[in-house]
């Protein structure tokens, strides 16, 4: 349901929202709203004051043949270089002579909200760590480290213990730190201040990395029995000769596991996201179309609803940190099965 909300947002109209952005003879729609906001860029916009738009200029780093050249975003252009206003690199930085994009790695707001969100996940964990090495085991930490432990131990005891077995030890640090960093980006995605509401997780590039990582875990650390089961599955033979139907099946199925994880997180954190933007752009949709006295009752339902559709992301963050965590977990504990003849004779 919530994708269908936002599949009709992305093409709906937004006639009359031109006199809140200059009165342009072309409206924006209510897609260029939301991708606008949800996109990554090399500044971070923390409000509009009087007219004047408050932001922070971001680090540009960039190549010029091998040679970095590095400047504020506030500064572009900038010795040739250029934002592209449209295009297949809109938003992004080009050369201004030739319209090419170079060598890009500056700091933008989703690479400076990833870099604040870590150093968040430390200051959580660290003084949980620095606690247990000064007490004693039995006793248990209060406070905000209690609920770090709490945490802790409900992954571990709940999902990582259960879906992998024995060998779990392996791959809880990995398998807490995904859940931990998803969570927290997950929640700051959602606070509208800074430095607070870029869209990471809402990004397929960093949805991309995470599915990485648990696709060099799952695989990397296979057991031999896995990858038999992978390249020479127990089914009759006419499935495997002279057609290799189920090998190529479960091939396809290494790569479809982190796709999947990589999808499902990026979906639902969009989504979450251009639906509660939706809601205000309705508001001011209403406003501008309809008049002040008639869009007053309105507005308060859309209001409330934007407020309702935050609380219910609140929940969807942890769920979504959750089910990454379970099914990469689940995913993992599949790689780990053990010869089955061996099992029986055990």
């Amino acid at each position: 349901m919530r994708y269908l909300v936002v599949i009709m947002l992305l093409y709906m109209p937004l006639s009359g929202i031109a006199q809140t952005h200059g009165g342009d003879d072309h409206p924006p729609s209510v897609r260029d709203m939301i991708l606008e906001h949800t996109a990554d860029s090399y500044s971070w916009h923390i409000t509009t004051w009087r007219g004047r738009d408050i932001s922070i200029p971001l680090p540009v780093i960039v190549f010029d043949g091998a040679k970095p050249v590095i400047f504020l975003s506030s500064s572009l252009p900038y010795r040739g270089f250029e934002i592209a206003e449209a295009g297949r690199y809109e938003g992004k930085i080009i050369v201004s002579s030739s319209g090419k994009r170079p060598p890009d790695i500056s700091i933008t707001r989703n690479v400076l909200a990833l870099m604040i969100n870590a150093a968040i996940l430390l200051a959580l964990v660290l003084p949980l760590v620095s606690w247990y090495r000064r007490n004693d085991r039995s006793l248990h930490p209060r406070g905000i480290r209690g609920s770090v432990e709490m945490l802790i131990t409900m992954v571990e005891e709940d999902i990582i213990k259960p879906c992998i077995g024995e060998n779990y030890r392996r791959y809880s640090l990995y398998l807490l730190t995904v859940f931990f960093f998803i969570l927290i980006n997950n929640l700051m995605g959602l606070v509208p201040l800074f430095p607070g509401g870029a869209n990471t997780t809402g990004n397929i590039a960093v949805t991309f990395v995470l599915a990485l990582f648990s696709f060099f875990y799952i695989n990397f650390f296979g057991t031999r029995e896995y990858w038999k089961e992978v390249f020479w599955p127990e089914v009759p033979m006419w499935l495997k000769v002279p057609v290799p139907l189920m090998p190529v099946l479960e091939f396809v199925g290494i790569f479809t596991k982190p796709f999947a994880l990589m999808v499902r997180l990026f979906a639902n954190i969009f989504a979450g996201h251009a639906i509660i933007l939706g809601f205000v752009c309705f508001i001011f949709v209403m406003r501008s179309t309809m008049g002040t006295a008639v869009s007053s009752g309105l507005s308060v339902m859309l209001i409330l609803l934007a407020f309702f559709m935050s609380f219910i992301e609140l929940l969807v963050a942890f769920i979504q940190a959750y089910v990454f965590t379970l099914l990469t977990s689940v995913f993992i504990g599949l790689s780990q099965i053990q010869n089955h003849k061996s099992t029986e004779k055990l």
